[in-house]
């Protein structure tokens, strides 16, 4: 019998379970799918050689975490290795105007005073700011809530920072996208640049909320850059499995786990479809999202809780192998990881409005990814893949905002998904022209395909959920479900539906291992190493 059954093996639970391995519990993980890795994973989706991140990509999160900083060695030694760019982010314009951010500080005021010699000088202004605040700020990101240390740390902030910080945090965290770019910029292009990130999220521009993420990344990636996972995001899944099986945990694949077994009130096990039951002598670690949690339950408080949870709009991933780089009208966008074409403000509020509205957009939000451009090794050499990713898009279907495709069932089919990538494609043409003359191969994943292929993404919602306010800091996952903890004692919830959200960081399952094991004192300390 196991001491733990950690539901799920995305890379919050695997964290989780390594935890508790190296402390010396008997630590069972168990996975629906084939493979782990939940929403990371890398495959040869198009052609023999060319290796796709399917959905997350961007492992700077991971790179940064106190996880990472304790098991980097033993992560590395299972053959897991990052692959950093100083060239992360860019937004490219109709008219051929530019925006890079790059980690070299001239370089990027040199690209925004191109644009607005006055959004250069905000722009070090703002970077001054996030420099002074970032090492009172990312320890609460790796913080419980609520939680003493969280508030040991954000009075640590007011002594370094001066009374007013509680009150400068509380305005960037309630203030929009727009709201927050307009404060700081005048011109649209670096507006866009830095908003573009909220749509990564569910934060178009006027979602009030919205401004931290989009705010953290830009600064964060001016600092730092971007890292992926060398020959695929899968190699530091694959990493974390090996760890975890070296310090005696088992981790079982294509296994559903039908029930959690409750006795005297308390979780004690699961039940697998297979009719196979595991014991747990000291806890349940579910890596779900509460309505996941509530289809193993029956408990009526988490069926009812998690009949209040929401999720946003969902995800298309396109995936392309290619003979060559796209022809970007301005070349520099070659050598960045990540290129947004929204392209403004108003074109990703409209796109969201009509997501969320049940409507295929009639210009769809793209961040086109390059990720042979920092690691040539997942592809032939001379060639390339493209990671595209399609923000918002309604996981049913009322209609379509262009009148051009028709879905009578309101569903993801393929001939859908196919019609919907070809507007994709033709909107990246006018940023890269002749871009389906250089693709030898592509494969399409729609939302309806993202929610078949991890359960926890439902609607093809790549976040696992809606980050807006009222589910988000410390009312995520919901009210009273704080501190992953479930109304169910010994049942504890990790993964992006709970704090701190999306994103390949292992803050969930960190927090919830060093929970379990009474050592949550020394998550603030940990997290204060982050950066």
């Amino acid at each position: 019998m196991p001491d733990a059954v950690v539901i799920g093996a995305g890379h919050n639970g695997l964290a989780a379970a390594i935890l508790l391995a190296r402390a010396g519990w008997e630590v069972s993980v168990v996975e629906a799918n084939d493979e782990p890795g939940g929403a990371v994973r890398t495959a040869e989706v198009t052609l023999p050689g060319y290796r796709h991140d399917l959905f997350a990509t961007n492992l700077n999160l991971f790179a940064g975490s106190a996880f990472y900083a304790e098991f980097a060695d033993d992560l590395t030694r299972h053959g897991f290795a990052l692959a950093p760019t100083a060239r992360p982010f860019s937004s490219a314009f109709p008219d051929g105007r530019f925006v890079g951010v790059t980690t070299d500080r001239e370089e990027t005021l040199g690209m925004i005073d191109a644009v607005s010699p006055a959004d250069a000088e905000a722009w070090s202004s703002l970077f001054a700011w996030f420099e002074r605040i970032a090492p009172h700020l990312f320890p609460l990101l790796g913080t419980p809530l609520p939680s003493v240390d969280a508030a040991k740390t954000l009075w640590s902030g007011v002594r370094a920072l001066g009374r007013t910080w509680p009150y400068e945090l509380a305005r960037l965290v309630l203030s929009s996208p727009r709201e927050f770019v307009e404060e700081h910029f005048e011109s649209p292009e670096v507006q866009a640049l830095v908003a573009s990130w909220g749509m990564h999220l569910d934060f178009a521009p006027d979602v009030a909320g919205g401004a931290l993420f989009p705010f953290l990344e830009s600064m964060a990636s001016h600092a730092n850059g971007m890292v992926l996972g060398r020959g695929g995001a899968q190699r530091m899944i694959d990493a974390m499995v090996g760890l975890l099986e070296e310090l005696g945990g088992e981790i079982v694949l294509g296994q559903r786990v039908e029930e959690v077994t409750v006795a005297g009130g308390r979780a004690t096990g699961v039940v697998l479809a297979d009719g196979t039951k595991i014991e747990a002598r000291r806890a349940v670690v579910a890596d779900l999202t509460p309505t996941g949690l509530a289809a193993v339950t029956d408990d009526p408080r988490i069926r009812d809780a998690a009949s209040r949870y929401r999720y946003g709009p969902g995800t298309m991933m396109i995936h392309a192998a290619l003979r060559e780089l796209p022809r970007w009208r301005d070349e520099r966008a070659a050598s960045f990881a990540y290129v947004h074409l929204g392209p403004y403000l108003e074109d990703m509020s409209r796109t969201y409005v009509q997501a969320v509205s049940g409507y295929l957009p009639d210009s769809p939000t793209l961040v086109v990814g390059q990720p042979t451009v920092v690691d040539p090794s997942r592809a032939p050499e001379g060639r390339h893949v493209l990671w595209i990713q399609v923000r918002a898009l309604p996981a049913r279907i009322r209609g379509d905002a262009a009148g051009a495709i028709d879905a009578p069932d309101g569903t993801w089919t393929t001939s859908v998904a196919a019609a919907y990538a070809e507007r994709v494609f033709d909107k990246l043409d006018g940023y890269a022209p002749g871009i389906r003359d250089l693709i030898l191969d592509h494969a399409v994943l729609s939302p309806a395909d993202l929610e078949r292929a991890d359960a926890n993404l439902v609607g093809g919602d790549s976040l696992a959920g809606s980050h807006h306010p009222f589910q988000f800091l410390f009312l995520r996952p919901l009210p009273g479900w704080t501190r992953h903890r479930t109304p169910v004692p010994g049942l504890y919830q990790c993964g992006a539906a709970t704090w701190p959200g999306a994103g390949v960081g292992a803050g969930s399952g960190w927090m919830v291992g060093h929970m379990l094991l009474g050592t949550a004192h020394r998550l603030g300390r940990l997290a204060a190493r982050r950066r």
